[in-house]
């Protein structure tokens, strides 16, 4: 019973030192792909096709190629393409960097098919009112994309917090990789299961605030 007592405890030890690292992957790629996915959407709608057709090809590559293919080229790639020397702490800096254009194409997407959605006569409504073109997107568009895409974005987010268990191919330790060494260690499926329980509650408070902030724009009904 001791010895029990005592592998849990290292469990959770283990597991919770993991999790800091998922949810700092987490965070940043949200801080980085969020905004980064509406300029890529722009970008995707430009009237510019050269820019239109970049856009598109790198949505295209984001969407069409493993993430964790996406990870192993942003990380080994300037050692291989350039001879720079590759440093532990690039590691973390990869994976954040691999994870926010991978999810900002699929966020730009979102946010083009929220856009395009809204009636034309939201922008002549606008302009009749006053309102440039910025002021119209960011102060009458945007709220109410926000509030038709959150559903999407909300699966999007939770499909992130599942993936950053992907950072492991680059030998970043986070809370799945730590269930796998302990699970190896200690021949048993227990910090496995607790990671997964982990990995439920998780979801299960992204869910919870996601649907407060939907209910918070219902009055763009």
């Amino acid at each position: 019973m001791l010895s029990a007592a005592v592998n849990m405890e290292l469990i959770f030890e283990k597991l919770v030192t993991g999790l800091g690292t998922t949810l700092g992957v987490f965070f940043l790629t949200l801080l980085i792909s969020l905004p980064l996915g509406l300029l890529v959407a722009f970008g995707r709608m430009s009237k510019n096709a050269l820019v239109r057709t970049i856009v598109k090809f790198y949505i295209s590559i984001m969407r069409g190629t493993p993430l964790m293919l996406q990870l192993m080229v942003v990380f080994y790639g300037p050692y291989y393409l350039f001879g720079i020397p590759l440093r532990i702490e690039y590691r973390f800096i990869a994976v954040i960097i691999g994870f926010s254009i991978n999810y900002a194409a699929y966020f730009a997407e979102i946010y083009r098919g929220g856009i395009e959605s809204m009636p034309v006569g939201q922008y002549e409504a606008a302009q009749l009112l006053g309102f440039n073109k910025t002021q119209t997107f960011f102060r009458i568009i945007l709220p109410q994309v926000i509030k038709r895409i959150l559903p999407s974005v909300t699966n999007e987010i939770i499909t992130l917090v599942k993936d950053t268990s992907l950072a492991f191919v680059i030998s970043v330790s986070e809370m799945f990789t730590q269930a796998q060494a302990l699970s190896a260690a200690q021949k048993s499926m227990v910090p496995l299961a607790v990671a997964g329980i982990f990995y439920y509650i998780l979801n299960y408070v992204v869910a919870f605030v996601m649907e407060l902030i939907e209910k918070k724009l219902d009055y763009y009904k």
